[in-house]
């Protein structure tokens, strides 16, 4: 299963800094060495410096998935982490150090939890908490799967186990959080989830929860706009593949990568099936569109996990990579297809409706063969292109720095809310140049147990200028900016008088 990453700014300098979730031995598994978790602070010239022990965030259990937000809205980003196991919430006190809160606020969460995702779901200025569940899992009743003729023991397959229900955590704007999965409609015993997804894919203003299931149906909640969702995601086309059939879902992500306004949607699936590309069709649908976007065949034999939509050559259209490797270290002793170490992939959107696998021509690290889980996404060396962190299973990770995106134009937006967390997290930007028109959200916690830095990035391709850029905060306020110059990092904060 594996482990996320996090680009976040954490100490407020303006460089995004990088954390790792490592997983340590499970309860009652001895080990000659106890990893912890680990923090890196960017220092500005393209190297970091590990601070792990100085902010006190190296927690050291069996750890899978983060997320940052504001949650107590002193305009500091604080940061939460999945376990099987208690999960950790971390105050930051805002100078270097953060404080372990999860107890006291309410969200430990006990079962096995992967992905999570800040949003504030009610618009009331507060960032609320979903936590995804995996599957009950006893330790001391582990099954035996594999060949046990040949005594060759392999992974057991999620049928093996009963699903848990994922968590939704509203903020009472004290420093604490309420269960309301079951009063809010979240509540689902169906769902052995690993992936999440916050976004708006209807454009009504109210932030939607979209979760990939393993083994089972996938589920897309609906925001009624009153506190609660309806699950739509058999009716809306997003829950099956296009044979009806209940998939391996890994990491999903939203992204609009024909630039017609609307999110579309992305899921990363088990080998020898096909990662899902749906296109929203703007009525309240989705078109299964994997097939007719060329990215069906090239997935097929990969196991994906961690997915986003970049635009990696600021061409101003969304590239769409996919972290891969597989499950099972042992494939050829088990008698099944693949191998374990995959190499990731990057797709390039040719801007017709296709897209184009280009990995191979990008250089050594994206040729590697590792088995490879969580990614997140940040121009960490601030020169105008976006850089991919990857995670592997059991080794290093790589650090995908990008060297021939900023040949074209491009903009990137900081944006603080005034009006409730000041992350300004669901807040939508919408930019217009002379021929293009592209959104993006500002979003917590998704792709793979991971966290992508919450500037937004722009490519304007051969623009030298932006138009327009539209602002549509969280809170509901809309601003407008015209005539911005290309290829620098935009500050925008909430108007507090409009």
């Amino acid at each position: 299963m594996g482990s996320g990453a996090a680009f976040f700014d954490f100490d407020g300098d303006s460089d995004p800094d990088l954390y790792f979730v490592n997983s340590a031995p499970l309860p009652g598994y001895v080990s000659r060495e106890v990893p912890t978790n680990c923090l890196y602070e960017n220092n500005g010239d393209g190297t970091f410096t590990d601070v792990t022990e100085k902010a006190g965030v190296g927690d050291t259990g069996y750890g899978h998935g983060c997320a940052v937000g504001d949650y107590n809205n002193d305009g500091k980003l604080d940061l939460y982490v999945t376990n099987y196991g208690t999960n950790r919430l971390y105050r930051n006190n805002g100078d270097g150090t953060f404080t372990e809160v999860a107890e006291s606020a309410g969200v430990t969460e006990p079962r096995w939890s992967t992905s999570c995702a800040f949003a504030d779901y009610d618009r009331d200025g507060n960032l609320d908490l979903y936590v995804v569940n995996y599957i009950v899992y006893d330790i001391d009743e582990n099954p035996w799967c594999g060949l046990k003729e040949k005594g060759i023991r392999a992974y057991c397959e999620p049928d093996n186990f009963i699903a848990q229900s994922d968590t939704l955590y509203r903020n009472n704007g004290d420093g604490t959080f309420t269960d309301v999965t079951k009063t809010a409609g979240i509540y689902n015993t169906t769902g052995k989830g690993l992936g999440v997804v916050w976004g708006d894919y209807n454009n009504d203003g109210a932030l939607d929860i979209y979760v990939a299931n393993d083994s089972t149906e996938n589920l897309f909640y609906q925001n009624n706009g009153d506190g609660t969702f309806e699950e739509v995601g058999f009716m809306v086309g997003v829950a099956l593949s296009e044979d009806g059939a209940a998939e391996n879902g890994m990491g999903t992500a939203f992204g609009d990568w024909n630039n017609d306004g609307w999110l579309d949607l992305t899921v990363t699936n088990y080998a020898l099936q096909t990662n899902t590309l749906y296109h929203n069709d703007a009525d309240g649908f989705f078109t299964d569109a994997t097939a007719m976007t060329k990215t069906a065949q090239l997935t097929y034999p990969y196991l994906g996990w961690a997915t986003a939509f970049i635009d990696y050559d600021n061409d101003g259209y969304q590239d769409i990579f996919v972290a891969n490797g597989h499950l099972h270290e042992n494939l050829a002793a088990i008698e099944l297809e693949g191998t374990y170490g995959q190499r990731n992939l990057l797709f390039r959107n040719n801007y017709d409706n296709t897209f184009t696998e280009v990995s191979e021509t990008l250089g050594p690290g994206m040729k590697l063969a590792d088995v490879s889980r969580g990614a997140t996404f940040a121009d960490y060396d601030l020169d105008g292109d976006i850089d991919i962190v990857v995670t592997n299973s059991n080794t290093a990770p790589r650090l995908l720095r990008n060297d021939g995106g900023n040949r074209k134009n491009w903009l990137q937006i900081r944006l603080t809310a005034t009006n409730g967390s000041t992350d300004a997290i669901g807040t939508r930007v919408k930019i217009t140049t002379e021929k293009l028109t592209q959104i993006r959200e500002v979003r917590s916690g998704d792709g793979y147990l991971s966290q992508q830095d919450l500037t937004l990035h722009f490519g304007i391709g051969d623009y030298e200028q932006v138009d327009s850029i539209e602002v549509q905060w969280q809170s509901g306020k809309k601003q407008l900016i015209r005539s911005v110059q290309a290829n620098q990092v935009l500050s925008l904060e909430e108007n507090r008088d409009e």
